[in-house]
């Protein structure tokens, strides 16, 4: 499986969601690797609103069989989420629960206006009927049962995607 390096996916990525922005749009990045997406597009796009971000680990649907991977990080929105354009950030889009987690997260701060989905990778095989109004690759096929693609940082900031094999 090839995947385009990351910089170029970001590059693609800022430039989808330029169009649709607005003085009000405000980026939400999920942690870890959507916070991580989040910051660089942030930077790319020159967005005047603060950055914010959440960790969905206690929203999951799924949180009795998977417990806590790492500690917790703060959720933290600096600005009003009420009639807000929020693009929600995430690297990689595969079942779809991360998504729904952060939505419910979201919404405990206010109702927004609008928010769309923004995310590097789509992987495909939903669980639930999501689906990113901004992606900046879909893989062609699905990968092996129990692979995982996971966004890393090294020491230096450098992003990059990995696949870790069952």
């Amino acid at each position: 499986m090839t995947v385009p390096e990351v910089k170029q996916l970001l590059a693609t990525l800022a430039e989808q969601i330029r169009p649709q922005l607005t003085p009000e749009t405000a980026l939400v990045g999920i942690h870890t690797g959507g916070v991580w997406v989040a910051e660089r597009l942030h930077t790319l796009l020159g967005i005047s609103q603060p950055l914010g971000s959440i960790d969905v680990a206690f929203y999951r649907d799924d949180y009795n069989s998977r417990g806590l991977h790492g500690k917790p990080q703060r959720s933290g929105i600096p600005f009003d989420v009420a009639d807000r354009h929020i693009i929600l950030v995430d690297d990689v889009l595969y079942s779809g629960r991360t998504t729904r987690a952060a939505l419910n997260e979201l919404f405990d701060y206010g109702r927004p206006a609008r928010v769309d989905l923004a995310v590097l990778v789509d992987r495909g095989e939903r669980q639930l009927p999501i689906a990113a109004r901004f992606c900046a690759h879909t893989l062609a096929e699905p990968l092996p049962a129990g692979s995982k693609l996971s966004l890393r940082r090294d020491d230096h900031g450098n992003l990059s995607l990995e696949v870790k094999s069952a």
